[in-house]
């Protein structure tokens, strides 16, 4: 097992994670909690590969995959914002709706055969860097590099700009930032859509850029709701939701990696030679997600991992403690 080459596959399938939390972190951070980002992430998936089968232009269907998922979160925004129903169960009911439509609307697309993916390159002189180089820079996909330039423009933009600052006022305190002008509903909306579109990018992340070639059930593999643990690890910060998702990609190779040689360390391979174990270690970064989320359903941890204060919480105009 090569440590180079688990992190530089880390990093490609992190940045699927990383797009995906930024969106659930604008989301969440303007006030409204959306689990429906599996089902987003898939439609988007679907959309892309889809447009590209057809158009062979697969920057189009990158596009294309975040305007599907941004439809679809425009869903929720319409039923938790305007109706001001349950976020949870909206979310859920968002899962179930894109992942059904992704499916009906993409059959037949796992037998459509090569596409034109997205390029790959290296940095000229930064790939040249001992460790960090052949990590972080040789020979990835292009999207591995817009993850690098959305990361630290995504921090900016909510901690030292206006508009992030109002994102912040009105995802702690809806009712004050109402009172001084903010456009509390149509910001709400606005960074749902836009929490959809970035999950849209990732589904089309995963369909052209880090595992390409192929859609079915099984392209988003449960990252949507990785993602959504993510962001209560990362306690709603963007590097944080850096180091997590790219974490997170490595933990993936590294356990396709531990059950391929048939001796580990001088020693048989126990995941090797017994393929329940595989599954046991298959099954963690999953089950450390449900972790996650049953800690983070918790009022008072919740507070103390700086969650916003009106996260979940429906903003009806007029009514006190809203």
């Amino acid at each position: 097992m090569d440590p180079i080459i688990i992190l530089h596959a880390g990093i490609a399938s992190g940045t699927v994670l990383l797009f995906a939390t930024l969106g659930a972190i604008f989301n969440e951070r303007a006030g409204v909690m959306n689990l429906g980002v599996e089902g987003m992430m898939l439609i988007g998936a679907m959309a892309a590969f889809s447009v590209t089968v057809s158009t062979g232009n697969g920057w189009l269907g990158l596009i294309m995959a975040m305007v599907a998922a941004a439809l679809l979160a425009l869903l929720h925004g319409v039923v938790t914002i305007h109706f001001q129903a349950d976020q949870v169960v909206s979310g859920l009911a968002l899962t179930f709706l894109g992942t059904g439509l992704s499916l009906v609307l993409g059959e037949g697309l796992s037998k459509a055969g090569a596409i034109n993916l997205l390029p790959r390159f290296s940095i000229p002189g930064l790939a040249a860097i001992p460790w960090i180089g052949p990590i972080f820079f040789d020979d990835q996909s292009v999207m591995v590099y817009v993850g690098y330039v959305m990361l630290p423009l995504a921090w900016y933009y909510i901690n030292y700009t206006r508009p992030g600052l109002h994102l912040r006022a009105v995802g702690e305190n809806p009712t004050a930032a109402d009172a001084m002008g903010i456009p509390v509903y149509a910001l709400r909306y606005g960074y749902v859509v836009l929490g959809g579109a970035l999950a849209g990018l990732a589904g089309g992340t995963i369909s052209l850029a880090v595992s390409p070639g192929w859609f079915s059930e099984l392209t988003t593999s449960g990252q949507g709701w990785i993602a959504v643990g993510l962001v209560i690890f990362a306690q709603w910060d963007p590097w944080r939701a850096a180091f997590g998702s790219y974490a997170f990609g490595a933990l993936r190779r590294l356990i396709l990696d531990i059950q391929a040689p048939a001796v580990l360390f001088g020693m048989d391979n126990p995941f090797f030679y017994n393929p329940y174990y595989g599954f046991f270690l298959a099954m963690l970064p999953y089950a450390f997600t449900i972790v996650v989320l049953v800690l983070g359903s918790r009022q008072a941890m919740r507070q103390r991992l700086g969650a916003p204060a009106a996260l979940g919480v429906p903003y009806v105009r007029g009514e006190r403690g809203r």
